[in-house]
Formats: structure tokens, C-alpha cells, sequence
């Protein structure tokens, strides 16, 4: 598997198309449309492409941007569309490829804290969160701490504006993706496990594409083991520079 960083703005024509077609594959209720114009507010995608055929076998596009809160300047990655065709689940590239190209880009354009802010609608992407990170909200085990959330209804509605429910920490959008086939619905024998038990129950709409808004700090203090051992990866990027947005 080869990944690149790219700028969404630099991204060809066949790159998108792979990318709206991938997405459309998995996921109902994909508009092109509406692919297009998220895509347009995002300032990076990270491609993850089969080595022999070239073929697109995942993507995430990313939005990092600076912002001011609680008379602080913090920088934020927010993760957009993130998909990996069930043919290449086995890989660890996509969460080596993520962490390697948020650490690029820290590195260059973070001030302050970083801090990731996540939506779910799929047990998969949160179960990274304990993957990876030490201390991530919302989680099974503990109460949001009442500055932290204040910093995700912060984020929240700055980035999805009445689309998000503070009372549920809940993203709705008029057009949800709801995952298909084989990545729809959580199995029986997952829900054992507290972490994927608890996204089921604080968002027990996600079958029909609600979000459920999560927020982790971006530093190699708060790495898991496992977090670890992918922080300094040495993974094969497009290095081009782009100004953070404010």
C-alpha cells in the first residue's frame, strides 16, 4: 500500500472521482454534489493506493485549522470523509498513514495544543480513539470533564452550526451517510467490548447516519503504546505546504 498527502485543491480529477466512487460504494445517501462541496472545505486528503495496480483503496480528508477558545490559540484537525474498502481491513495503513501525516502536520502548522475532533457513525472509526489515545471524549468510563466538553460544543458548532444537538453531542446532517452491506450495523459478539457497547448506546441512531462528536488532544503524551509505534512511522507523503486556515 503507498499513501499521499495531498491538498484538496491540488487533488485530479481521477483522484476525486476514485475517492466519490469509494465513498458511494459503502456508504448510502452519497450526493455527488454534496461530496464535492465538503470536500471543498477541507485543506487535505490523505489517498491510500494498492502499490501494484494504482487503484484507491481509502482515503480521509482533513481540515486543520487554527481557533481561539477560552483566551487560548489551539489548532484543530478535523477528520471529514474516512473510508477503507473491506479488501484491504487487514492493513494497518490507514491509521499508520493518519498518524504519520497529523505528526507532519503538527510539525509544521500547529500552534499551541492540537486537538482532533472526530465524528462517528460507525463503531470502526471510534474504536480508534481508544486505540491510539489515552484520554479521548467521549468514552465508557468517565465523565466528559465539564472544560472539555465545552471546548467539543465549541468546536461543534463552529464546524456544523444547528446541525449539532449539545444535549446528545450529536451531529445530524440533511444528507447522512449510512453505511451499506457488510459495514452496516454493529455485531452481537462486538458489543462486548465497553467501548463499542457505549458508542451503540450514546448514539443509537447511527444506523441512520447520526454523528457522534468526539475530541482527542494530538500529542505524544497521550499515545497509547500502540499509538506509539506508529507516531514516528517513516511513510512515503506529499509534503506540499498549505497555510492553516483561521
Amino acid at each position: 500500500m503507498t499513501t499521499r498527502l495531498v491538498q484538496t485543491e491540488i487533488l485530479k480529477s481521477r483522484d476525486r472521482a476514485a475517492m466519490y466512487s469509494l465513498l458511494n460504494t459503502h456508504f448510502d445517501g452519497i450526493k455527488p454534489d454534496v461530496f464535492q462541496a465538503d470536500l471543498k472545505q477541507k485543506n487535505w486528503v490523505i489517498l491510500l493506493e494498492d502499490k501494484q495496480t494504482g487503484q484507491l483503496k481509502g482515503f480521509s480528508t482533513l481540515l486543520m485549522y487554527n481557533a481561539k477558545f477560552a483566551g487560548e490559540l489551539i489548532s484543530i484537525v478535523y477528520s471529514g470523509d474516512t473510508i477503507m474498502d473491506p479488501s484491504a481491513w487487514s492493513s494497518s495503513a490507514l491509521s499508520r498513514a493518519w498518524i504519520s501525516a497529523v505528526n507532519q502536520l503538527r510539525r509544521e502548522f500547529a500552534v499551541g495544543k492540537l486537538y482532533w475532533l472526530l465524528i462517528s457513525s460507525g463503531y470502526r472509526t471510534y474504536r480508534f480513539l481508544p486505540v491510539f489515545w489515552q484520554e479521548f471524549y467521549p468514552r465508557y468510563d468517565t465523565l466528559t470533564p465539564p472544560n472539555t466538553q465545552a471546548l467539543i460544543d465549541f468546536l461543534a458548532h463552529r464546524q456544523f452550526g444547528d446541525c449539532y444537538d449539545s444535549t446528545l453531542g450529536i451531529a445530524r446532517f440533511p444528507h447522512p451517510h449510512r453505511l451499506k452491506g457488510q459495514l452496516e450495523g454493529i455485531p452481537t459478539e462486538r458489543l462486548k467490548d465497553p467501548h463499542i457497547r457505549f458508542f451503540a448506546e450514546k448514539n443509537p441512531n447511527h444506523g441512520n447516519g447520526d454523528e457522534l462528536v468526539c475530541l482527542a488532544e494530538i500529542s505524544e503524551e497521550n499515545l497509547t503504546k500502540a499509538g506509539l509505534r506508529m507516531w514516528s512511522a517513516n511513510l512515503k507523503t506529499t509534503k506540499t505546504p498549505i497555510a492553516a486556515v483561521a
